[in-house]
């Protein structure tokens, strides 16, 4: 998993797996989820990220060796 803050157009983008996306879905105006063709989740994208998330707050748990 990849999780990336792009501060210029604040936008978090979390890469769950890599895969060709099949479809991605408006969930609202400034969130899309992206599917491969199986419909997993492969991508989130959150705009106006630092207004509705806690990108200044990352914190990871539960990381796998």
């Amino acid at each position: 998993m990849k999780v990336s803050y792009f501060e210029d157009t604040d936008t978090l983008y979390i890469k769950v797996r890599g895969s060709d996306i099949a479809e991605s879905k408006d969930l609202d105006e400034n969130t899309i989820l992206d599917t491969d063709a199986n419909g997993n989740v492969r991508t989130i994208t959150f705009g106006h990220a630092s207004q509705r998330t806690s990108v200044s707050c990352l914190i990871a748990e539960g990381i796998a060796a």
